[in-house]
């Protein structure tokens, strides 16, 4: 019997089946997640796969448990007592301090000010914590919106270890007391963009728009510019469980998404950056993360790698994860894009003459051509969803090391 949605949005014996059926997966998610933790030793595996999934990990109470097994963390090594923070000679206090007392809209709406007060001087002492631990690393403006969001979940003991793992891997390149390596990251976004879409990664080149408007989307893991804390912890889920260069492809799918927005503005640089810097808030989230998964095995890091910078490649965090750079060099992409470039080349060696030739051609069917190509890339890029999962899954092998040894 066909049950149709009443045209009132009213309820329906089609929406109650949807209801039980969400209900039943997120209990089958959670026994997943409780059998994983409770096996010797923790499947993390199945965690990493728990934490991409469609839902991620359902609670904060959950992540308690989790996000240190993403990160590898040791929590029998984390001290019960937390060491004292000297403020007074602390090169980074000023700043700081600053960036939290501006960091009002990250806590949620409606906590009372005593209790935020006492959360934002948790915030500075993390910071100063972990930076004073690892003289290595240099703060920027943005790093306290990721560590605001680990506060928020974990409180301020175990966001300490965590937020220290996470900067001296994930987001080492950002910590760097130059921008350099987090430019070479933003160097990713146009040849993902052009692997897919190349009418929205050329319109984007006309503009000279760059890639600074995804800047503050990638070194704050989209915490500065999500409004709902909800979207905010999914996607730290995703992050977690995923390769440090995640995020970059995220940012591209958000941009992918955005095709007709982008194509609809004005082609100068100042346009462009404005509409790109106004990310939606009503995003589809899981599609987009799915999308941003089957993107990466499709078109990974090291199929990207010359097309991103021609220096030569320095330690970074992503660079970190031999196993995974081996194991990306073995991915084929798929063969219509293979030879959509290999066509680029021979184009370029015809010599100006015939590239015109095949341009003025190229304008004649551009809307029915152009179109086909998007379809066809983006057609087998929501086929390879499980084989997305699968690869991203393989995360354990590259991930921060563990010492086994202090598990019982």
């Amino acid at each position: 019997m066909n049950v149709k949605k009443s045209r009132s949005g009213a309820s329906s014996p089609l929406n109650g089946i949807d209801k039980q059926d969400a209900e039943s997966r997120r209990k089958k998610k959670e026994a997943d997640i409780t059998q994983a933790l409770s096996v010797t030793p923790v499947d993390v595996a199945v965690l990493r796969r728990m934490a991409i999934s469609e839902g991620g990990l359902l609670t904060d109470e959950i992540r308690c448990k989790v996000w240190p097994w993403l990160l590898n963390v040791n929590l029998e090594g984390i001290s019960e007592q937390l060491e004292e923070v000297d403020r007074t000679n602390n090169k980074d206090y000023n700043q700081v301090l600053l960036d939290v007392q501006r960091s009002l809209r990250r806590f949620p709406p409606g906590m009372p000010d005593e209790q935020r007060m006492g959360l934002q001087e948790e915030l500075i002492d993390i910071i100063l914590r972990v930076l004073v631990k690892n003289p290595q690393l240099h703060y920027y403006q943005g790093y306290h919106d990721i560590v605001v969001t680990f506060l928020l979940v974990l409180g301020e003991r175990l966001a300490t270890a965590l937020v220290e793992k996470l900067s001296t891997h994930h987001l080492r390149d950002f910590m760097d007391p130059t921008m350099d390596n987090t430019k070479h990251i933003l160097n990713y976004l146009m040849p993902i963009i052009d692997r897919v879409n190349p009418e929205v990664h050329d319109f984007m080149e006309q503009a000279e728009v760059g890639t600074i408007f995804a800047l503050s989307w990638l070194i704050t893991w989209f915490g500065h510019v999500l409004s709902d804390f909800r979207h905010v912890v999914r996607l730290y889920d995703f992050f977690l469980a995923c390769h440090p260069l995640m995020p970059i492809y995220f940012a591209a799918v958000i941009v992918l998404y955005r095709e007709e927005e982008v194509l609809d503005c004005e082609c100068d640089m100042a346009s462009l950056h404005h509409l790109l810097s106004q990310i939606p808030q009503d995003l589809p989230y899981e599609t987009l993360i799915s999308r941003a998964g089957d993107l990466f095995v499709q078109f990974p890091p090291s199929e990207l790698s010359r097309e991103a910078t021609q220096q030569r490649r320095r330690e970074t965090a992503s660079s970190t994860f031999k196993d995974f750079d081996l194991a990306s060099t073995q991915q084929r992409p798929d063969s219509a894009v293979r030879r959509r470039r290999r066509g680029e080349r021979e184009q370029q060696q015809q010599g100006p003459p015939a590239m015109e030739a095949k341009q003025g051609a190229m304008v004649a069917v551009r809307p029915a051509a152009r179109r086909f190509v998007r379809l066809a890339v983006m057609g087998i890029t929501v086929a390879l969803g499980a084989a997305a999962l699968a690869m991203v899954n393989s995360a354990l092998e590259w991930a921060p090391k563990l010492d086994l040894h202090f598990f019982p």
